[in-house]
């Protein structure tokens, strides 16, 4: 087991350390997946598996081999700390498609944190995370895209957007390229904000009850992260964000 990690290393820089300290023995080995070439594979995490002391951690260590696909969904909510992580790596011609939202309210902290890595030419990947926050809550992700020097024709693009419903809320956005290759295309947006007042007036004054009108924008932005996502998987982990969604409008 490594060392409990500190505010100094990067990727635990907006952890809850103190409720990481007591489990940190408990922490998972990453899951291992692998995509056979020239398959596809989907995967949801909708429930961060707890591992106790208020803390929950999803962990997944991927391997997508040549011509293959890997599409994963992912909502971070319900827990004191909780963090998923992602590790993928790419071989040619693959792809890669990640959706998540992060709910987050009272003092909660959750986190989503990805490493992808284009190891061969020709792959792509994209990813969509959106987040609500409320109370004082913290809503993190950071993701870290690494393209080899071989990678040439990588096409990679991250897209974060985060939503505070109170100036307590804080996020954290932290999207990365490191980039080795001479002929990619790679982008990555980040941007946070309220809700449009003008829009829920808009939505109010047409005789939509004002809660009701915060919930469907609510709605419509997190719908962001799942347009990949199959119609079950999509009203499955819909559901619960939903559910969630009502509790912090």
């Amino acid at each position: 087991m490594s060392a409990l990690p500190t505010k100094r290393d990067e990727a635990w820089r907006y952890a809850d350390l103190k409720l990481l300290a007591d489990i940190w023995q408990d922490m998972p080995a990453p899951e291992q997946v692998t995509v056979k070439a020239g398959e596809s594979m989907a995967r949801q995490i909708s429930e961060i598996p707890t591992i106790g002391n208020g803390v929950a951690i999803a962990n997944l260590d991927v391997i997508i081999e040549d011509g293959a696909t890997f599409t994963l969904h992912l909502l971070a909510m319900n827990a004191q700390y909780g963090r998923i992580n992602i590790k993928t790596t790419l071989g040619k011609g693959s792809h890669f498609e990640l959706g998540g939202a992060i709910l987050g309210s009272g003092d909660q902290t959750l986190e989503i944190v990805t490493e992808t890595i284009h190891a061969k030419p020709d792959a792509t990947s994209n990813q969509v995370v959106r987040s609500v926050l409320g109370g004082k809550s913290t809503g993190t992700f950071m993701g870290k895209v690494h393209v080899a020097r071989d990678a040439q024709r990588t096409d990679a693009a991250q897209s974060v957007k985060s939503m505070l419903l109170d100036r307590s809320a804080t996020a954290n956005s932290k999207p990365e390229l490191e980039i080795f290759a001479d002929d990619v295309l790679c982008a990555h947006g980040a941007t946070v904000g309220e809700l449009d007042k003008e829009a829920l007036f808009y939505m109010a004054s047409r005789g939509l009850d004002p809660e009701k009108a915060k919930r469907l924008m609510l709605q419509a932005f997190i719908d962001d992260a799942f347009v990949s996502a199959g119609d079950n998987v999509r009203d499955t982990i819909e559901s619960k964000a939903l559910a969630v969604l009502e509790a912090l409008s």
